[in-house]
C-alpha cells in the first residue's frame, strides 16, 4: 500500500489545511512582538508609567487585534475541515488493508488488528503532524524573534539544539525497538481472543504493560535531559539580562514570551518523536506493492 498515493488523492484538502496551519502559527509567532509594542505605546514613562490613551495608540491596538483575529479565525476554519478530510483518508486506508488481507488469505484477527493499528496514521496526520509543524514554526520563530532583541539569546537557543538533538536520536533508537515489541503483542491480542485463551490474553497484556513501562522510563530520561539543557539556557539568559537595562517593558515581555514558547515547544518534541517511531513500525507491517 502506497500511502503517498492515498494522500495525493486528498491533496486539495491537505494543502488547504496546511495553508491555514501556516497562517495560524505565523500570526501566533508575530503576536508577542506586536503586543509588546502595544504595551510600550500605552505606557507613558514621563508620567510615572501611567497608561495614557490617545489616537496614536489606535494603530498598534488594531494591529494586535488583527493578528489575534487572523490566528483565531484560521485556526477555527482549519478545525472545521480537518475531521472530514482525515476520516476520508482513513476510509481509503482501511479499504486497501482489507483488500490486501483478503488477497493474501490473512486471518480475520490479523486484518482487524492492522486496521486498528492504521488508525494511528490518522491520529498522526491529524494531530501529531499538526503539532510538529506548530512546534517547529514556534521554535524557529522564537529563535529568530529573540535575535532581533539580542543575538546572544538566539545563539544560546541554537547551541542548546545540539545536545537536544543528540538526546532525541538516542531516544529514537531505544523507542523504535520497544514500539515494535508493543505492536507485535497488539496483533497477537486478536488471535488470543479468538482462541478464548484467558491465560494467553493476560500474558499478552502483561507484556504490553511492561513494554509501556519501559517506554515511560526512557521518556522520563529524555524529558529530564532536555529540561537540564533548557535550565542552562535560562541561566545564560539571566546573565545576559544584566545588559538589558535599555530594553522597554514591551521588549521584556516579548523576550519572556518567546523563551517560554521555545521551552514548551522543545519539551513537546519527544512525544511527537515517540508517535513517529510507532508510525514507522506500523508502516513496515502494512507495506504492499500496490
Amino acid at each position: 500500500m502506497n500511502f503517498w498515493t492515498i494522500l495525493k488523492g486528498h491533496k486539495r484538502g491537505l494543502v488547504f489545511i496546511a495553508a491555514l496551519l501556516l497562517i495560524e502559527n505565523i500570526a501566533w509567532v508575530i503576536e508577542p512582538t506586536v503586543f509588546g509594542n502595544l504595551i510600550d505605546e500605552f505606557i507613558d514613562k514621563a508620567q510615572g508609567r501611567k497608561i495614557v490613551i490617545d489616537e496614536k495608540h489606535l494603530f498598534p491596538l488594531f494591529a494586535w487585534i488583527g493578528i489575534y483575529l487572523i490566528n483565531s479565525l484560521s485556526g477555527s476554519v482549519r478545525r472545521i475541515f480537518e475531521p472530514g478530510t482525515y476520516q476520508n483518508i482513513y476510509v481509503d486506508i482501511v479499504d486497501r488493508i482489507t483488500g490486501k488481507g483478503e488477497s493474501e488469505g490473512l486471518e480475520t484477527s490479523k486484518i482487524t488488528a492492522r486496521t486498528q493499528l492504521s488508525q494511528e496514521y490518522i491520529t498522526f496526520l491529524q494531530y501529531r503532524t499538526t503539532e510538529f509543524a506548530e512546534q517547529v514554526i514556534a521554535i524557529l520563530g522564537a529563535v529568530t524573534a529573540v535575535a532581533v532583541f539580542d543575538i546572544r539569546i538566539s545563539m544560546l537557543c541554537l547551541l542548546a539544539a545540539v545536545p537536544i538533538t543528540a538526546i532525541g536520536f538516542f531516544y529514537y533508537k531505544k523507542i523504535s525497538l520497544l514500539q515494535n515489541s508493543l505492536h507485535n503483542n497488539y496483533e497477537d491480542t486478536y488471535e488470543a481472543f479468538s482462541k478464548r485463551d484467558k491465560n494467553l490474553v493476560i500474558s499478552i497484556f502483561r507484556n504490553m504493560a511492561k513494554t509501556q513501562q519501559r517506554i515511560g522510563r526512557w521518556s522520563a530520561f529524555n524529558f529530564s535531559a532536555i529540561r537540564i539543557c533548557l535550565l542552562l539556557i535560562f541561566i545564560g539568559v539571566l546573565y545576559i539580562s544584566i545588559d538589558l537595562d535599555d530594553f522597554t517593558t514591551g521588549n521584556i515581555y516579548s523576550i519572556v514570551a518567546y523563551l517560554w514558547t521555545f521551552t514548551t515547544s522543545v519539551e513537546y518534541l519527544p512525544e511527537i518523536l515517540e508517535s513517529w517511531t510507532s508510525l514507522q513500525d506500523i508502516t513496515e507491517r502494512l507495506k504492499t506493492e500496490n
